[in-house]
């Protein structure tokens, strides 16, 4: 019964040990640090960076063929 007792102070003094340690409050802290400054930065979500990756590529697709007729047009435009 005595080895009981000295088993639950222990497991009780290292449970407020665990909840009191310095390296949770540091771990909290710097996670909280990272997210003001990922917070501060112009990020955006991947949809939106997908999103925008497909209007470039459909953009630069109509871009060249429009370059392709005015080329074309240039050309014939000489003859």
């Amino acid at each position: 019964m005595l080895k009981q007792q000295i088993n639950d102070k222990l497991n009780q003094h290292l449970g407020e040990l665990l909840k009191n340690n310095p390296l949770q409050d540091a771990e909290k802290n710097i996670k909280a640090i990272i997210v003001a400054i990922l917070n501060k930065l112009d990020l955006v979500t991947r949809e939106e960076f997908d999103v925008a990756q497909k209007l470039l590529r459909e953009t630069r697709s109509k871009l060249d063929e429009i370059e392709i007729q005015l080329q074309e047009l240039t050309s014939s435009k000489d003859k």
